[in-house]
């Protein structure tokens, strides 16, 4: 079954109350940047970093950002899939919160956070509105010793 935030975002109390929800955990939190994943993690987590005075930094699919980057591969259930992210995003000891929508495997975040690790960015933990528990993808990102949150789990 597809878990589908659109009609949250399309109702204002509704968006505003899930906003709320990641505002309400980490204001107050020394955290530099939100970096979130392509393309619904924008939609929460730039208002996120708006809201806690943050930077926001964005990862996107391959060939959508231009300039220098790195690129980062990760397995999907048949193939693979890349990220990527500017080179000069986040500098080195810098602390940021990954934010997206879902959390299913965790292969999403984890390719994420090893992009950031190249960058040599401090990644704090990984948010999600949504985790898929029975896929298991808090275990896959907790192995690599952050914090996993999300508000709704099924």
């Amino acid at each position: 079954m597809f878990r589908d935030i659109t009609p949250l975002l399309k109702d204002p109390a509704g968006f505003k109350a899930a906003v709320d929800l990641f505002v309400d955990h980490y204001k107050g939190q020394d955290i530099d940047y939100v970096v979130a994943i392509e393309a619904r993690g924008y939609m929460l987590g730039a208002p996120l970093a708006y809201s806690i005075g943050a930077g926001f930094v964005p990862v996107r699919k391959p060939g959508k950002l231009p300039g220098a980057k790195f690129t980062e591969e990760y397995a999907l259930e048949y193939g693979t899939n890349s990220l990527e992210i500017h080179d000069d995003a986040i500098g080195h000891g810098q602390r940021v919160l990954v934010v997206d929508d879902l959390l299913a495997t965790g292969g999403t975040a984890a390719a994420t956070s090893r992009l950031l690790e190249r960058l040599g960015a401090k990644v704090t933990g990984f948010a999600f509105l949504i985790e898929l528990s029975f896929l298991d993808g808090r275990a896959t990102l907790e192995k690599l010793g952050h914090e996993v949150t999300s508000f709704i789990t099924y």
